[in-house]
């Protein structure tokens, strides 16, 4: 009987699995990747949308294009640097609220994290992302797609959902691609499609051409999943032991809002499309994005965002009969913002997309909407939303040099915004 997505087969051995891999690395999660993450923000609001807008600080020098995420590059993983408590590393106190949480200040850590370069597992037992359902996509973009910023080639991973192929990612690896491959246990390059993306969530699914010979995982119930929980990231390039250190809201500039984030340190390098899994081997998120401040915007620590799994649960059946969501598309407007105190100051605009066309432009401020002051970027995209289906006329309150204008633009979806993949 094949297994369901929601409901894998009962005897799933997941949780001897995560075990292993959580006693052999939650002694000592990666330092290394922490220092792999380079360079501060380069601009606020502090954020690092690996694959999506800008007022996301990723390594300088990736390019951006407004409208879309797009793929941080992935940092080489550098010597790991002293830990607390080596000679010359002065000892500093726990986390409050956070205990033991490895791979933050004043916490030792070992090396040997599963699946990574240097692990073993007891009794020469190979630990493999494949064990834990994820797989390596590789992705081409197409030649004239829209989304340029996330360039030619995409890589992250993939978590198989069913024993049919399906495999769930984070969008901005699929979206206008002429290519996609799944890497097989072996190595071998399996053709692949993409069959849904949906822009609310940022979450894609894919689906195999031939046979992964991979379980599919179980998803949990992310609802339940509580700070300072250990939990498994489970990437393309490897296995690193995180915790849970914060649940909130992550906004993105590119007219993205996530309320009930998942974030988790130490960050990990390859946490696109990364499977979250809790101690029981369960998906409680998806990777999306590096962010520099995991505990939240007062305190600063490196960490990944999570989409948190139940958001895929309402949708998945509409994902897979229809290619989306059932229901109103959302108003697109088709601009990149960052928060200035109840300003948002444009940073990017899309390219003929409804925004430039109703002529906004990069430096513009938008100041209200339908005459109302905004507070973010937050209530902003809110209040946009609620203004009606794709489509929509909206007025925007802008100031354009020195003067408020008031700017009318018909939104539209952002699905027939981009480039439908190849089909061959």
């Amino acid at each position: 009987m094949p297994t369901s997505r929601l409901n894998p087969a009962p005897g799933y051995p997941r949780p001897a699995l995560a075990a292993l891999a959580l006693a052999l690395g939650l002694a000592g999660a990666s330092h290394s990747a922490i220092a792999a993450m380079g360079p501060g923000p380069d601009a606020p609001p502090p954020q690092v949308p690996h694959g999506q807008q800008p007022g996301a600080q990723v390594p300088e020098g990736t390019p951006q294009i407004p409208g879309e995420p797009r793929q941080a590059p992935i940092p080489p993983r550098p010597p790991a640097p002293p830990r607390p408590g080596e000679p010359g590393v002065p000892e500093a106190p726990e986390m409050p609220g956070i205990p033991g949480v490895p791979g933050i200040p004043g916490i030792p850590g070992t090396p040997g994290v599963p699946g990574q370069p240097g692990a073993r597992a007891p009794s020469g037992v190979r630990v493999d992302i494949a064990d834990f359902s994820v797989v390596e996509l590789r992705g081409k973009g197409l030649h004239n797609a829209r989304t340029t910023a996330l360039g030619p080639n995409r890589q992250g991973g993939g978590i198989v959902i069913d024993d049919d192929g399906l495999i769930l990612t984070i969008g901005y690896l699929i979206i206008e691609t002429e290519q996609i491959e799944v890497l097989g246990r072996k190595g071998e390059r399996i053709p692949a499609a993409m069959i849904a993306y949906d822009n609310d969530t940022g979450l894609g699914l894919v689906r195999a051409a031939a046979p992964l010979n991979v379980p599919p995982v179980a998803l949990a119930d992310s609802a339940d999943v509580k700070v300072s929980d250990p939990v498994l990231v489970v990437g393309f390039d490897g296995v690193a032991p995180a915790y849970v250190v914060s649940r909130r809201p992550y906004t993105g500039s590119w007219e993205y809002l996530m309320n009930d984030a998942l974030y988790t340190a130490p960050a990990t390098t390859g946490w696109s499309g990364a499977a979250l899994l809790n101690n029981q081997g369960r998906l409680v998120g998806i990777g999306s994005q590096l962010v520099p401040d995991a505990l939240g915007a007062s305190r600063s620590l490196p960490g990944n965002m999570f989409v948190p799994v139940d958001a895929l649960k309402p949708i998945l059946d509409d994902l897979v009969a229809k290619g989306r969501r059932d229901g109103d598309a959302r108003p697109w407007l088709g601009v990149n913002v960052q928060d200035l105190k109840g300003k948002l100051l444009v940073t990017r605009v899309a390219e003929d997309g409804p925004a430039q066309r109703s002529g906004i432009a990069e430096g513009d401020i938008i100041v209200g909407l339908a005459g109302n002051p905004l507070k973010d970027s937050a209530d902003f995209y809110t209040r946009l939303w609620k203004t009606g289906r794709a489509g929509v006329k909206v007025n925007l309150d802008v100031v354009k040099g020195v003067a408020v204008q008031q700017v009318a633009v018909d939104t539209m979806d952002r699905a027939d915004y981009l480039r439908p993949p190849a089909m061959y």
